[in-house]
């Protein structure tokens, strides 16, 4: 039950903290590329990269990964929204925008998780 509701819990804070995140990125930004949605998508991969990085490591335990990595990562980072405005780019015709969206976000979620889980196999 404590596993459940520690998913809930991370869950709570991390929808309403993708859309904030999203629209107060989105709204500084001119164009039509979806910053807040590929801000919180890096954002996250890092995250679960400290997260598995310091779970490999012995330095956190299972119920910090619900909270954190399944609760909050699972709730900020969104595959489906991604995909969807990918293809909303590609309908209007801006194909190179979604084409760099799809490169940027791949490259950039790697890198963040490589760069968050050697993070937290340093210390």
């Amino acid at each position: 039950m404590i596993d459940l509701l520690l998913v809930i819990v991370g869950g709570a804070v991390g929808a309403p903290l993708r859309y904030l995140t999203d629209r107060s990125v989105q709204g500084r930004h001119g164009t039509v590329f979806p910053w807040g949605t590929f801000s919180v998508n890096v954002a996250g991969s890092f995250v679960l990269g400290v997260l598995t990085g310091a779970a490999m490591s012995g330095a956190t335990g299972h119920h910090l990964q619900l909270l954190l990595g399944t609760g909050l990562c699972g709730a900020l980072t969104t595959y489906s929204t991604f995909s969807f405005e990918t293809l909303r780019l590609f309908e209007s015709g801006a194909r190179f925008f979604a084409a760099a969206n799809v490169v940027a976000s791949v490259v950039a979620g790697l890198g963040a998780v490589f760069v968050g889980f050697a993070l937290a196999e340093s210390f």
